[in-house]
């Protein structure tokens, strides 16, 4: 029995809002990377000067991840960047393992497999070495990025963008290029693509910075949440808190 000046009872805790765009941002990062590891199984050249690089084909768009990393660490916490690096490794190895059994599949009467096996039978090594590479890189850049997001008190974007792309990219690179072309390529022409491929995935975080800024400061208005990670556990394995 309440009287007039009981408190009123007790109604259930208002839910949270969910965020609007992460699961937008999740299946594009996902997307990103498994188009990048399929693309990753062509070499290429181009001319610069007297420089004749050599580089995988997933260089152009792999890049996008970390800027995207960056963004989900910035807005939504290393916790939930965590999750979100997991969910796109899943599908990584997912899109591989498809891939690979149907490669393997016999052809149709009257059909060539051969181009497709070609093509597909060389991924495996690439999601090898894409995996590991992208595990330590990504895992390497939101930790960066969340602990320099404490240490200038969430000043200079820029600063914490581009040096934790300076670190996460340098180990990205130097794994990725080990695992899938030690042995395929020369000495020479391998710590070329290395050189190459770094010095092109830090220029263009750099050239993209200002629109990073224009959507990490649009989802912080849209989500109405700028994280901060104090207190966070940063093991990469923990999928929880």
């Amino acid at each position: 029995m309440t009287t007039p000046n009981s408190p009123a009872p007790a109604g259930p805790a208002p839910a949270l809002t969910p965020p609007r765009y992460l699961a937008a941002i999740q299946g594009i990062f996902a997307v990103v990377l498994v188009v990048s590891n399929i693309a990753s199984s062509k070499l290429a050249t181009v001319h610069l000067l007297s420089w004749t690089p050599t580089f995988d084909g997933g260089t152009f768009l792999f890049p996008l991840t970390y800027i995207f990393g960056d963004v989900l660490t910035e807005v939504y916490g290393f916790a939930r960047s965590r999750r979100v690096i997991w969910f796109a490794l899943a599908m990584n190895l997912f899109a591989a393992l498809i891939l690979a059994l149907v490669a393997v599949l016999p052809a149709a009467p009257d059909t060539d497999g051969g181009p497709f096996a070609t093509v597909f039978t060389f991924v495996p090594r690439i999601v090898l070495a894409s995996t590991a590479a992208f595990f330590v890189g990504e895992f390497l850049n939101s930790f960066v990025l969340a602990k320099l997001k404490l240490l200038t008190g969430g000043r200079w974007l820029w600063t914490r963008t581009i040096g934790s792309t300076l670190i996460g990219q340098g180990a990205d690179t130097l794994v990725f290029s080990l695992i899938a072309f030690a042995g395929l390529l020369p000495a020479d022409q391998l710590w070329g693509l290395i050189a190459f491929n770094y010095v092109y995935k830090v220029a263009l975080e750099i050239l993209l910075t200002p629109v990073t800024y224009g959507v990490v400061g649009f989802l912080k208005r849209a989500e109405g949440q700028d994280a901060y990670d104090r207190n966070v556990n940063f093991n990469p394995f923990r999928l929880r808190g």
